[in-house]
């Protein structure tokens, strides 16, 4: 039976996917050097930019029918629909014979990318063992860096003898991730506990004698109850500027790398450099986590990311550079990460995917702003002058990380339909 499988089995799976979806997302920036220099592609900066944000767009749209679908049907359907949409996307990506039909296609496959995360996010935290949450979601929120090392690895690889195309049939190895989910992963326990409760009667409580309970709130309305609202509207704002950065970065490094004249292989080298930070930082942050809190950790990741930018903006050092990008990769994808470690721990289960899904959706915002961005501060000159412009968005967000409610929860003296409080310290 599917609910017997056990709980690391479950966990890789999560992992799994997260990883292709890694790789199916950042893998734009990686190749976006290759597009540039082939004339058959015709590529501009500008068309690049336009892409990479549109893109992004289908990512939003996939974000926010994950928030509003899966604790309604189900956290395994979601993710199973998701897998195969980005798996076919990137199969055609590879086969697309201009780039407006690449685009098309690209959009299709971060459709599915954006409905990933939410749901095998919300997965992870209700199989974690008690205690361990952190633990369990750090350890799957290690595979969209690692996916995007590889999909910088594969290009690193590929492009300059083979062109775009191999990197992205690479991608429909999802595949074999989507087989594994569907003959493996069971229902979330939450959704299976809503699913198997009897629908009330007229007037009563599960269709016995008593009074029916007040109806409860659902979706966004509740995100926007009087108990979580300020930590719904700051969770909001941190995903926004942590988003932009990142994507602004993930998608433009190699080519401001070209500019300060590195070949186009050290160009994606420095983008694999990014991910291994991120690798390193995501680990870090959910080990330590454990012990302090997910909210301190994002306070500590965006303020990596503003030093390493600063130290971009000092120095032409080529030690000096891979360091920083090191530290750009701890203190950004593993931002992200352990942010959405913090929102799964902050909502309750009801609606942890629904605050999950809505989270990333105005993220998503950041995202879609975050090509345009980098387009914007590749375009002023070189490492320094783009990194000032990445600084930015990195110092706002931390200081909206310091402002970041820890959980919300009730307090003693509540009772239990009351609205929940949100604890800080």
């Amino acid at each position: 039976m599917r609910t017997r499988t056990p709980v690391l089995v479950v966990l890789f799976i999560c992992w799994a996917a997260l990883l292709s979806d890694g790789y199916d997302l950042y893998v734009y920036g990686a190749t976006l050097p290759g597009f540039l220099a082939d004339p058959e592609w015709g590529v501009t900066k500008s068309t690049g930019a336009a892409v990479a944000s549109l893109s992004l767009v289908g990512m939003l749209l996939g974000s926010l029918a994950a928030g509003i679908l899966t604790d309604r049907l189900g956290r395994r359907r979601l993710l199973l629909v998701s897998l195969g949409l980005f798996s076919v996307g990137m199969v055609l990506c590879a086969m697309a014979p201009t780039f407006a039909v690449f685009a098309a296609f690209r959009i299709l496959t971060c459709l599915g990318v954006g409905g990933v995360l939410p749901t095998a996010v919300a997965i992870a935290a209700e199989f974690a063992p008690a205690g361990r949450t952190s633990l369990a979601v750090g350890a799957v929120l290690t595979g969209p860096p690692i996916g995007s090392l590889l999909g910088a690895l594969s290009a690193f690889g590929l492009v300059g003898h083979a062109g775009v195309r191999p990197v992205y049939a690479l991608g429909g190895l999802s595949f074999l991730v989507f087989a594994l989910a569907w003959a493996l992963l069971p229902e979330s326990p939450g959704f299976r506990r809503a699913a198997a409760r009897p629908a009330p009667g007229p007037g009563t409580e599960a269709g016995g004698s008593g009074p029916a309970p007040a109806p409860r709130a659902l979706g966004l309305a509740q995100l926007m109850g009087p108990g979580t609202r300020r930590g719904t509207l700051l969770i909001w704002a941190a995903c926004f500027a942590s988003m932009l950065t990142m994507f602004g970065l993930t998608t433009w490094l190699p080519v401001i790398m070209q500019s300060a004249g590195f070949s186009m292989g050290s160009s994606i080298g420095f983008l694999a450099v990014y991910s291994l930070g991120s690798i390193v930082g995501t680990v870090a942050a959910s080990f330590t986590a454990q012990r302090t809190s997910p909210k301190r950790m994002v306070v500590c990741g965006f303020t990596a990311a503003v030093i390493a930018l600063l130290i971009v903006l000092a120095t032409a050092s080529h030690g000096l550079l891979l360091f920083a990008i090191f530290l750009a990769g701890c203190g950004g994808m593993a931002t992200q990460n352990v942010l959405n470690d913090h929102i799964a721990q902050y909502y309750p289960d009801g609606v942890r995917a629904t605050g999950l899904g809505w989270a990333l959706a105005v993220g998503r915002l950041g995202a879609i702003a975050g090509p345009a961005y980098g387009a914007f501060a590749a375009g002023l000159g070189g490492p320094p002058a783009a990194a000032l412009c990445f600084a930015i968005p990195a110092f706002l967000g931390l200081l909206v990380a310091v402002l970041l409610p820890r959980r919300a929860r009730r307090s003693a003296a509540q009772p239990a339909s009351a609205a929940p409080e949100e604890v800080t310290a």
